[in-house]
């Protein structure tokens, strides 16, 4: 049976207490043909030393340091340094399913090019899983289970970012780490969409994440909020926005603040609604915000929802539902 080279690119940082661990579920994959380019960006603990022992063992590790800084210039050193038909990430504080790789390289033979191979994930933490992060592992888990992972992009990053695999042609027609926009994972989830690669559903937990106070995803000014407001809004006007619609933003909080600063600062002409009677009739970067009951009279619009409770969410289906109007073509979920 045909066995290609797999690529495990792996950017790491000041993570000893974790990285043998990560390094050791990788070294016990079933599937034996990788090869592991894990990049150093100048960490100032044990983390190099090792990940040496790995490589001073076995060859298909091997250890360089990142020449730049951050985590999108070290994938991109990995990335160039690397050989495999099959391209795939790893989090170096993270670990894998014995059978993860086996089990990715086998969905992707099975596809072909323009397939994106998952697999199910699951948070855990010395401290315990926030709410938060139970709640993301459920939705995100429940996409990937029936590969319907870009029906909800423009809601939260729907590639989990070391558990996907792609075909290298794939992986180059959609700009590799080319790219210097953050969240740099959430970046790619949108340019395999945009470039209409097949998500393939997987039913099986192939990588445990690990949820810490340090992590950089916590840490990090390029994962704050607004990061990922700009990068939903960018795509979207990119790959949804239609200038002969009618675009609405609807919600009136600190995400619809934001979406709607920065379309008056595009100058994209826009409606704002929201049901806050309070907030119903003012004045807000120089666009009057009105009753969501003024879109019954609209034919063709483009909704972005920054609406983030789930009732609420609720209603407001029920509402486009009504007008007959479809979920991500009429209206999009921000949140």
């Amino acid at each position: 049976m045909y066995k290609p080279l797999v690529s495990i690119l792996i950017p790491f940082k000041n993570v000893a207490p974790y990285l043998e661990e990560c390094l050791h579920s990788i070294e016990q994959q079933t599937y034996k043909n990788f090869e592991v380019i894990a990049v150093n960006d100048h960490s100032t603990d044990d983390s190099l030393a090792i990940a040496q022992t790995f490589s001073d063992r076995d060859k298909r590790f091997t250890i360089v340091s990142n020449d730049d800084n951050g985590i999108i210039t070290a994938l991109r050193k990995a990335y160039k340094r690397s050989n495999g038909t099959l391209i795939t990430r790893m989090d170096a504080d993270d670990y894998m399913a014995d059978h993860k790789i086996e089990t990715m390289v086998n969905a992707l033979l099975k596809n072909g090019e323009g397939f994106l191979a998952l697999g199910l994930v699951n948070y855990f933490s010395s401290t315990g899983v926030n709410d938060g992060y139970a709640r993301y592992e459920k939705w995100l888990n429940g996409l990937t289970s029936k590969g319907h992972n870009f029906k909800e992009i423009y809601k939260e990053c729907v590639i989990p970012s070391p558990c996907w695999m792609v075909h290298r042609t794939d992986f180059e027609m959609c700009g590799a780490f080319d790219h210097n926009r953050y969240p740099e994972d959430y970046d790619l989830a949108f340019r395999f969409y945009e470039y209409g690669l097949t998500c393939i559903a997987s039913d099986q937990i192939l990588h445990y994440w690990r949820d810490y106070t340090t992590r950089t995803s916590r840490t990090s000014e390029h994962y704050a909020q607004n990061y990922f407001i700009a990068i939903k809004l960018h795509y979207f006007l990119k790959l949804e926005y239609t200038a002969d619609h009618t675009l609405v933003v609807w919600g009136a909080g600190k995400k619809g603040k934001e979406v709607a600063r920065s379309l008056v600062e595009k100058k994209i002409a826009f409606k704002w609604v929201c049901d806050n009677t309070k907030k119903i009739g003012k004045d807000i970067y120089g666009v009057q915000l009105e009753n969501y009951t003024s879109l019954k009279n609209l034919d063709s619009l483009q909704c972005i929802i920054t609406v983030a409770n789930a009732e609420e969410q609720k209603d407001i289906k029920l509402f486009f539902n009504d007008l007959t109007k479809k979920s991500s073509y009429d209206y999009f979920f921000f949140c």
